[in-house]
């Protein structure tokens, strides 16, 4: 029935909760930030986390921009853990960006995955992010090679939700959508953004949270069910 997939990359199959968290603290450990105040890196990463999640739901609902975020949290996370000083919240920012792409962690059996698909479809991305962090983050973690077209809110001009960006990467691959699936971890974005543009989904719910609407054309709870329901 599907010719085409068309895979989220960050939290479905590039890690970036682990990731992430290990750029943390290196940052944690290259700004000194127990001398400024700051308890743990936990602590730290534990307030990112946190508030990163917030500023990126607040993103994909139009309430802020890509710029909004790389400027607000870090100011807000040494808010939270009650540093006034955001003197050093640009340069982190910057070293943050540095940093992440370059981590190589993928989620659990994700090259288990792609390497039972990668003979059966044509694999493509849909992402958020930009071009030239997502190119790293799938060099750093040997994803490169598997998939056909990366789409990208840059090549798009349009982010999921919005139905353009799975308009724009159908039209980019030469699918159609009866023949394609989209396959992600966020209700919003991936879910309704593919269920909105008519696209069958796969919601990789890894936390089994509970469904905030419609049902999506099939859920999972680990990457290796796509090898049994595909």
């Amino acid at each position: 029935m599907y010719k085409h997939l068309f895979f989220d990359l960050d939290h479905t199959l590039w890690d970036f909760d682990r990731n992430s968290t290990e750029s943390i603290f290196d940052l944690y450990d290259r700004f000194r930030l127990s001398e400024i105040g700051v308890g743990s890196a936990e602590e730290f990463n534990r307030h990112f986390i946190s508030i990163n999640n917030r500023l990126w739901s607040d993103f994909y609902n139009n309430r802020l921009t890509h710029t909004d975020i790389r400027k607000y949290r870090f100011r807000m996370v040494m808010d939270a853990v009650g540093v006034s000083d955001h003197s050093v919240c640009d340069e982190m920012n910057e070293a943050y960006l540095e940093l992440l792409p370059r981590k190589p962690h993928l989620m659990e059996s994700a090259v288990e995955a792609l390497e039972y698909l990668k003979n059966r479809y044509a694999l493509h991305i849909i992402t958020n992010g930009f071009d030239e962090i997502q190119a790293l983050k799938m060099a750093s973690s040997g994803l490169t090679d598997y998939f056909q077209h990366v789409i990208t809110i840059q090549k798009a001009e349009a982010k999921k939700p919005e139905p353009r960006i799975f308009e724009f990467a159908l039209e980019a691959s030469g699918a159609s959508l009866r023949e394609s699936l989209m396959i992600g971890d966020n209700y919003e974005a991936d879910v309704c953004g593919a269920q909105n543009a008519g696209m069958d989904v796969v919601y990789y719910n890894a936390a089994s949270l509970p469904l905030e609407g419609p049902a999506p054309t099939y859920e999972i709870h680990h990457l290796k069910e796509l090898i049994v329901i595909l």
